[in-house]
């Protein structure tokens, strides 16, 4: 098992547990509140949980991993907006800009190499 694989583990389990957060921790309903995303909550966390699997099929199959990649890029770019639009620290925004790197490595390993 290489680096990739790897990285796309951690990153696909990582988005399956935010999935299942989202429809069952109290902390996580609380921050889509803070977030002024309430009603958003479910379908986000079922994009979150999608995204997790389609990384993990992913390893038998570069383009399920390649698009998987691309949604969390998505993902965590407005992660990113909507944490910046609400003030929050920059400690705040990190895991976003962190999955958004993990991401384009992963992109990087399918697509150029």
């Amino acid at each position: 098992m290489g680096a990739i694989d790897v990285i796309s583990i951690f990153t696909g389990l990582s988005f399956i547990v935010y999935g299942i957060n989202s429809f069952i921790a109290n902390r996580m309903i609380s921050e889509f509140e803070r977030w002024g995303l309430a009603d958003k909550r479910q379908l986000i966390g079922a994009a979150q949980f999608i995204a997790g699997i389609g990384v993990l099929v992913g390893l038998k199959s570069d383009l399920m991993l390649i698009l998987s990649a691309l949604f969390i890029m998505i993902m965590m770019l407005v992660a990113i907006m909507v944490r910046i639009k609400i003030k929050d620290n920059i400690s705040d925004i990190l895991p976003a800009i962190a999955y958004i790197l993990l991401s384009m490595v992963i992109l990087y390993n399918r697509i150029c190499l």
